[in-house]
């Protein structure tokens, strides 16, 4: 689990998405660190399939810090997600 030194900001980074992950189910438990105002799976544009990777926007720096304190190295799918600032 890394945490970077990065600028804190509303929005953070999910990485290490199994790729048969649902986009709800995940906005679910990213719900849990505070509210989520943006979700965005990344997906792949010729093959329509998950990249494995998202991004998640809070309503406040302070959700977005929760999320990777509580959520980072969280198993989901059999993987464990990373979460950080995003740039």
């Amino acid at each position: 689990m890394s945490k970077t030194n990065r600028t804190p900001s509303r929005c953070v980074f999910i990485g290490n998405i199994a790729y048969d992950a649902s986009t709800d189910k995940l906005k679910q438990i990213f719900n849990e660190a505070g509210q989520v105002v943006n979700f965005r799976m990344v997906f792949d544009r010729e093959t329509n399939k998950p990249k494995g990777y998202a991004f998640c926007e809070f309503i406040d720096e302070g959700s977005a810090s929760n999320a990777m304190k509580t959520l980072d190295g969280r198993d989901f799918n059999g993987r464990k997600l990373r979460v950080d600032f995003a740039d």
